[in-house]
């Protein structure tokens, strides 16, 4: 991260419990080493045990990691991080409105076969991912691998009404669909990130992390930026 951004996003992190007298120890490496260290690794589509020596221990990165994922930090920092962005760009910070859409992803080997799946209609062996952006394609909430009552799991899960866009009856060719499209370019910002070219964790919960570390490199540049001339 450039200092801007640092200063930018440094004040929505997740404070640590031994800073609220909560338990735990102080980190041995300053968040923004580890921070970049996770971006990398994304980014870059490396393994763990891959980390450059220029970064800290790989395994003192991953138990970051999967400490952030277990305790929900990264999505506490993805929504900080997404309405500081919704409101620089003049909105609300919370969404009213999101848009849903899925993706099927090949599985590497660490995949087990008890969660993968096939799409039929893809003809991709591996896993779905379903991602909620809100309007403006930030990401609101991402599920990997799950099967079967979509319209219930919105309902019970996302307190949403799901309406489905289709195509118009006799429609042929390629048509772009209401407000689909935003959620489909969200896709195209997580496949920059070359971790999600495949689906390599073996639990689905380490791929939704994953894909929330894209999101939160996609959004944290930001509000480190000028504003546009004449906004406001």
């Amino acid at each position: 991260m450039t200092d801007a951004e640092w200063a930018a996003v440094r004040p929505l992190l997740p404070v640590p419990a031994w800073l609220n007298g909560r338990g735990g120890r102080p980190e041995g490496y300053c968040h923004r080493q580890l921070l970049d260290a996770i971006r990398y690794l994304v980014a870059g589509g490396i393994s763990w045990r891959a980390m450059p020596a220029d970064f800290p221990d790989w395994g003192r990165v991953y138990a970051f990691f999967r400490r952030w994922r277990e305790h929900g930090l990264i999505t506490e920092f993805r929504d900080r991080l997404r309405g500081k962005v919704r409101e620089r760009e003049g909105r609300e910070a919370e969404s009213t409105a999101g848009i849903i859409d899925a993706q099927s992803v090949r599985a590497a080997a660490t995949v087990s076969a008890a969660s993968r799946g096939y799409d039929g209609g893809k003809k991709v062996p591996g896993r779905k991912r379903h991602i909620v952006t809100e309007t403006l394609g930030l990401l609101l909430v991402v599920a990997v691998g799950y099967t079967g009552g979509f319209v219930d799991w919105c309902r019970d899960k996302l307190a949403l009404t799901l309406e489905i866009v289709k195509c118009t009856d006799g429609t042929t060719g390629f048509v772009v669909l209401p407000r689909r499209w935003v959620a489909e370019r969200t896709f195209a910002w997580l496949m920059n990130s070359r971790r999600l070219a495949r689906d390599y964790g073996s639990l689905p919960a380490g791929n939704e992390a994953v894909i929330r570390w894209s999101m939160v490199t996609r959004m944290s540049g930001r509000p480190a930026r000028p504003p546009a001339s004449g906004r406001h």
